[in-house]
């Protein structure tokens, strides 16, 4: 699926985790994969397209670093592994989990740890 089929520049609502029974499901079922600023949940979709979602603990940080590490964790799911995911037409709803040391990392940080395991977990992709 390209990615003006995914709503252009916007992580489309259908493709997004948000309902809590929904995401204590996954982490529940899901296998636990962890990278170093990361646990991962994944667990087979209902749906025929991936989902992701998102959960950052407080970890004693305060509402703007909480955003800030939100917003970085969901533009990496929009920009790099929704579309890797989609690529390998994967249908599995995904939850990315925030650990305490993702405070201290920046986008390439991120980045780098999901896509490593984006391509050892998932699939077999190129970013």
């Amino acid at each position: 699926m390209a990615a003006s089929e995914l709503g252009g520049q916007r992580f489309p609502r259908t493709r997004r985790l948000t309902r809590g029974s929904e995401i204590r499901a996954v982490m529940r079922r899901g296998k636990r994969s962890r990278t170093s600023y990361l646990d991962v949940f994944d667990s087979a979709s209902p749906l025929p397209y991936a989902r992701i979602g998102i959960v950052v603990p407080r970890h004693g940080h305060d509402t703007v670093e909480r955003n800030l590490l939100k917003r970085r964790l969901r533009e990496l799911a929009r920009c790099e592994l929704l579309p890797g995911l989609e690529r390998g037409e994967l249908n599995i709803d995904i939850i990315l989990r925030a650990r305490r040391e993702a405070y201290q990392t920046d986008q390439a940080g991120l980045r780098l740890g999901l896509a490593e395991l984006l391509e050892r977990r998932w699939v077999r992709a190129s970013f």
